[in-house]
């Protein structure tokens, strides 16, 4: 590609592009590339959800893939996951790939870093609503249903604001082999009170359940960029919700030996419901 140096990109727009470039741990260069990217894929006839494995090697213990957070980005600079040895939770944010380990705290991390399953997508909402009034987990669940044209399809969801009450967990670093739904019982987590901070990830339909958490999944990240975690409930005082419809669908399937050998004939849907709730 073309070096942005040689492009005609005024002042305030090569000064973001260097901003967000930083934030990200890339080039501009490449920066550039993953925004060229995500227009090409909107101008392609719709947006996509990549899964990068399915969610089923995740509860069967399978938790060292392959995949880099730097291929990672190439598919999205928005969603949700986990990282190798299932050492914290993953939230992608404008391009920046941040850790929530089992401390509650947020680390940014390296473009080689590896993951065993994450979820992103280019965010570009379709809608966003204000909402100025406070709401209890259930409540803003009961909205967001209201707000999803169809539960048979794909949403990105991004709300932002001030929240009241926050609980989150995340999962201590495992070896392999020893099934998510155990881990999740002995998951430590964190509360938080009177805070700005954003919530990032998914409406899935049920029938996806082998890909991906069904329903809503999402986790959360301070304002401060600094702590957060897999949300496990909340209580809002005012918000910006934004949506976006994901009309098309992209699974990675791991090519190594455990992912290759495993028994995925097992049903997991309760394993998945516990260890998610």
């Amino acid at each position: 590609m073309q070096s942005h140096d040689n492009l005609h990109l005024d002042a305030a727009l090569r000064r973001r592009l260097e901003l967000r470039a930083e934030a990200a741990g890339m080039s501009t260069e490449e920066c550039l590339q993953q925004a060229v990217r995500q227009f090409l894929n909107r101008s392609g006839g719709g947006h996509s959800l990549y899964i990068s494995a399915p969610i089923n090697a995740l509860l069967e213990g399978i938790y060292r893939e392959d995949t880099t957070i730097e291929d990672i980005l190439r598919r999205g600079d928005f969603g949700l996951g986990t990282f190798n040895d299932l050492d914290g939770e993953m939230l992608v944010l404008d391009g920046v790939v941040y850790q929530m380990r089992s401390d509650g705290r947020a680390y940014q991390v390296d473009k080689e870093v590896r993951t065993p399953f994450a979820s992103v997508s280019f965010f570009s909402p379709d809608t966003s609503e204000g909402i100025e009034h406070p709401l209890s987990y259930q409540a803003l669940q009961n909205l967001l249903d209201r707000m999803l044209p169809s539960p048979n399809m794909i949403y990105a969801i991004r709300m932002e604001g001030r929240f009241s009450y926050v609980r989150t967990r995340s999962v201590p670093k495992q070896d392999c082999y020893r099934p998510l739904v155990e881990v999740a019982r002995e998951q430590p987590e964190f509360e938080y009170q009177d805070t700005d901070g954003v919530l990032v990830g998914f409406w899935t339909p049920d029938f996806m359940g082998a890909l991906s958490v069904p329903g809503y999944h999402l986790h959360f990240l301070d304002a401060d960029l600094a702590s957060g975690g897999h949300l496990l409930e909340c209580e809002t005082e005012r918000m910006t919700v934004s949506l976006q419809h994901l009309p098309r669908l992209e699974v990675g399937l791991p090519v190594t030996l455990d992912y290759l050998t495993a028994d995925f004939t097992r049903n997991v849907s309760q394993d998945l419901e516990e260890a998610e709730k």
